[in-house]
């Protein structure tokens, strides 16, 4: 790996990127200012477990752009597939088999998905289960663990209230206070102040948003009978038990946390 700390060609890039990208990113976790640092490093290309800046510098990627490239790049089995699908064309707007081989290949991968659904996105998969949870129980309070990343909508960017068993508040400008009344946060591995809350609040919640092993603030596991007990709590109220493994489906195991695990949500994003 090169040892290279020279990065002109990325410093100049942010520069122009800046006139016409907010913040000169399309994400903030790929902007250095929040750990101290300067322009980002601006990728050219990637080769098997390395990927190789615009200025020349080899690195290797433990970022894995946050999961999928879990086969590394232009692994040739897939780079196959991708050139041959894109040779009968990558857009129908119409159903295609492949969706419904995709679908089987994950029911049999996870068990616990009796239907699938699919989205553009990890915002949108949470979205939709969480429309699924208030219908189906005719209730709107959301629970979500403090620190837990689940998409960019408004209703997950709430920070955790003052207490353990209060509302939460908005966590990012341009989220409404009214929207913030619809989350309640609760720390992560805390089954008594999980408790707590929905002793207080359950008749009114919908569901409770997990990620079986949290991956936004370094690689978290529950602690042992934290996540049966979670089901337990919430089913006991009436409420919806939702995973979201858009970070950890595939990348524990072939498949879902939930198995490793050994348990069961009533639906995954």
């Amino acid at each position: 790996m090169s040892t290279h700390t020279t990065r002109p060609t990325s410093e100049a890039l942010y520069e122009i990127a800046q006139e016409c990208i907010v913040g000169g990113v399309n994400s903030p976790s790929r902007s250095f200012k929040a750990v101290g640092g300067g322009a980002p490093v601006y990728m050219e290309r990637g080769e098997g477990a390395y990927f190789y800046d615009v200025d020349g510098n080899r690195y290797i990627d433990y970022l894995a752009a946050y999961g999928p490239i879990i086969t590394g790049h232009g692994h040739p089995h897939i780079t196959e597939a991708i050139t041959h699908a894109a040779q009968n064309g990558l857009l129908y707007g119409t159903p295609h088999r492949l969706e419904i081989d995709f679908a089987h290949k994950l029911q049999k991968a996870i068990p616990s998905l009796e239907k699938v659904r699919f989205t553009n996105s990890g915002t949108e998969a949470v979205m939709t289960t969480i429309r699924v949870a208030r219908a189906y129980t005719g209730r709107e309070l959301v629970v979500k663990f403090s620190g837990c990343y689940h998409g960019h909508s408004d209703l997950m960017l709430i920070a955790a209230g003052s207490g353990p068993a209060t509302l939460g508040s908005p966590d990012s400008a341009g989220v409404t206070k009214a929207t913030a009344k619809e989350v309640i946060t609760t720390p992560f591995n805390d089954i008594e102040s999980y408790r707590q809350i929905m002793e207080q609040w359950g008749d009114q919640v919908a569901c409770v948003l997990v990620e079986p092993i949290v991956g936004n603030f370094g690689i978290v596991e529950p602690q042992p009978g934290f996540l049966a007990a979670v089901n337990e709590i919430t089913h006991a109220h009436g409420a919806l038990v939702i995973y979201d493994e858009v970070i950890t489906a595939f990348r524990f195991t072939y498949g879902s946390a939930q198995e490793l695990l050994n348990i069961r949500p009533d639906m995954t994003a």
